[in-house]
């Protein structure tokens, strides 16, 4: 990845750190491989990621490992082994590589990067509304919300969702011969999992399954109450989507996902939840949860196309005589905050022929006049304008220039 790609990807990049520290999100750095338990446990046997997908190994010391399929239970394993639940509530942030084995395809691929935010210790559904506001302020200021609609569901609470389930296996095992293959597994492992089939034949029977809505509890009813009321008082607009579901038994209240039509079949740029059952689940105090992943390589593709960085200042020296001179100008500028080149090779025609190219405003010529005379050249790239300066006072000179408009400014 280089060039255009490259520029892309660091945007994003960029983006994130800068509005995860607006948000009060600190870094955490999870290992990119991890006991493959960690995983089993987090994500179940019989998923997809861990049965199909994930990359697999043992160690020399016969240990069962793998590489990263996603950031949060390792995240959720370091909250538990480095007792970080005296430091809760913690805003955490990560990002980096991921893996999985899986069909390569557009905005998806087998080592991919992924940015992820979580907050571990707070069960209030104003947590929720925090981390739905950063993602919708990372999409904003990335300039991709427009294009990008936030829906929402809740899963309710385990007796919310204890009784939702059973109405739901029960309806579609009155179907059971309709359904496709796929959702006839799930049917005995997982029955919600069939509301998100995107098979023509299960969505017609989805469409008349039981909704979570009638089962709610008080609790869980007004969990999701005062979640819509806060992503109001926010200014998030979202809307409502009820077959939005997670599988897995430790996800509560809360489920989201940002979509675009930009991407095909691969629309979702961001999703998350509020995960409470998990860190018990995985062998530490019960801890309420909630957080989100986002698709680096997928936001990328969204984003504007953008400016490649270009350097201020291109120094180009003539003869052996100059080289020195050249190394120390350049490690002065930088030092200065000031980006700068030179070209190596070519003689001056060349070599002027690459500083125009380079963006950049300013070029530093440097011979064996200059050399003599304890001075450079500094000309205008764009006017043509040049004008001696000492070598002494280059930096400071350039840097006015740079700050002034004009060369003789």
């Amino acid at each position: 990845m280089i060039g255009e790609a490259a520029a892309r990807f660091d945007h994003v990049i960029e983006t994130f750190n800068r509005v995860r520290k607006l948000h009060g999100f600190g870094r955490v750095e999870v290992p990119v491989f991890e006991s493959t338990a960690v995983f089993t446990r987090s994500l179940g046997e019989t998923t997809d990621v861990v049965s199909k997908e994930m990359y697999e190994f043992t160690d020399r010391g016969g240990d069962a490992m793998c590489l990263r399929p996603e950031f949060t239970a390792g995240i959720a394993r370091a909250y538990i082994e480095n007792g970080w639940q005296q430091l809760a509530p913690l805003k955490l942030a990560a990002w980096g590589p991921l893996f999985r084995y899986e069909r390569p395809q557009k905005g998806r691929f087998r080592q991919f990067h992924q940015l992820d935010a979580e907050i571990l210790g707070a069960g209030e559904p104003a947590a929720d509304v925090e981390v739905i506001a950063l993602g919708q302020h990372l999409l904003e200021e990335l300039g991709v919300a427009d294009d990008v609609v936030v829906t929402i569901n809740s899963m309710g609470d385990p007796e919310t969702r204890a009784a939702w389930s059973a109405a739901v296996a029960a309806w579609f095992t009155r179907h059971r011969g309709d359904l496709s293959e796929d959702s006839q597994r799930r049917l005995d492992a997982n029955p919600l999992r069939i509301l998100d089939s995107k098979d023509a034949g299960d969505q017609a029977l989805v469409a008349d399954a039981p909704q979570i809505d009638d089962y709610f509890s008080v609790e869980a009813g007004q969990f999701f109450e005062r979640l819509q009321a806060g992503l109001a008082a926010s200014g998030i607009a979202w809307t409502r989507n009820a077959r939005l579901v997670r599988g897995l038994d430790y996800y509560r209240h809360s489920v989201f996902e940002f979509i675009t039509q930009s991407l095909g079949a691969q629309g979702t740029v961001l999703g998350g939840g509020r995960y409470d059952g998990l860190i018990g689940h995985m062998g530490g105090p019960e801890t309420p949860a909630v957080g989100w992943a986002a698709g680096i390589e997928r936001l990328a593709m969204l984003v504007a196309e953008p400016t490649l960085p270009k350097v201020q200042v291109a120094v180009v020296a003539v003869g052996p005589e100059a080289e020195n001179g050249a190394l120390a100008l350049l490690q002065g500028l930088r030092l200065a905050g000031i980006s700068a080149e030179q070209g190596w090779r070519g003689n001056l025609k060349k070599k002027m022929e690459r500083a125009g190219k380079s963006g950049a405003r300013l070029a530093v010529l440097i011979g064996a006049d200059e050399v003599a005379a304890g001075n450079v050249t500094l000309r205008d790239l764009g006017s043509g304008e040049q004008v001696p300066v000492a070598m002494a006072e280059a930096v400071a000179a350039i840097r006015a220039r740079l700050s002034g408009g004009g060369l003789k400014g």
